[in-house]
């Protein structure tokens, strides 16, 4: 306990919270290794958000993974308009990127027919997106001095406390989504969120994005949104294992058929 006090006591709070969290073995293995601040916030980060015990954190300490890790690019506006321990929760439950290669797409989507089929393997979504995640609806009507949007599907997160409100788009992000967004969002903290509520977030996936024009369309807007893309072609070994898992539940409700006409 002296040791963790002498070496962490003038740290930064962000990385003193993130220690804080790790199991104590965690916390002796990264102190024995005399790492710096950058490269214990690293593996501090990477072991809560992909849940290794202690010999996946020695093997990623071995291999040097916090020397090779590639900048991290944040589009959306978090950290100016939450607080910072929300801004921080947020950045580790949003992604910059999802795969969507569930969806078994293998020729261009209007957006309608990207979030229909979203809808129908809900569950896949939900675990794409991860832990947290209650979805409420798709189309979501919202009302606000007699004018009627809808939104494309609304989510609440747990921890967050929140609304969460996706956009789906099937081109390149354009600026003036995020003024879409934003007026949503307005609507959704007058008219949805309850009191012991954060306030909405809101999320704009795009086929692809742009850093710059990312930044540039955030600047100013005081509603928390964030930009993602996402990729619609699975890696070959998921893609293996969601057409034995089709193969699998195909098979299951055969066999189910015979067993009810039996009986």
């Amino acid at each position: 306990m002296k040791r963790f006090y002498l070496r962490y006591s003038d740290s930064d709070e962000k990385l003193l919270r993130s220690v804080a969290v790790l199991p104590w073995s965690h916390i002796l293995l990264l102190m024995s290794k005399e790492l710096n601040d950058e490269a214990v916030l690293y593996y501090a980060n990477e072991t809560v958000a992909k849940g290794w015990n202690r010999d996946l954190l020695l093997n990623a300490i071995k291999m040097g993974m916090h020397l090779t890790q590639k900048p991290v690019v944040v589009d959306n506006n978090f950290a100016q308009v939450l607080p910072a321990t929300q801004a921080m929760y947020a950045n580790e439950v949003f992604c910059s990127g999802y795969n969507l290669g569930f969806l078994g797409v293998t020729e261009p989507l209007a957006e309608l027919e990207l979030e229909r089929r979203l809808v129908e393997k809900i569950k896949l979504f939900l675990l794409e997106l991860g832990n947290g995640f209650t979805f409420i609806g798709n189309e979501y009507a919202v009302t606000y001095e007699g004018k009627e949007s809808r939104i494309d599907m609304l989510f609440f997160h747990r921890q967050l406390k929140c609304l969460v409100a996706f956009e789906l788009k099937i081109g390149k992000f354009k600026p003036d989504y995020i003024g879409k967004m934003n007026y949503y969002l307005s609507i959704l903290d007058r008219t949805e969120r309850r009191e012991d509520e954060n306030p909405s977030i809101g999320i704009i996936l795009c086929a692809e994005k742009d850093h710059v024009d990312v930044e540039l369309a955030l600047e100013g807007v005081t509603k928390p949104i964030g930009v993602a893309d996402y990729q619609l072609i699975l890696p070959k070994k998921e893609l293996v294992k969601v057409v034995q898992d089709e193969i699998d539940m195909y098979i299951k409700d055969v066999h189910k058929k015979d067993e009810e006409e039996i009986s």
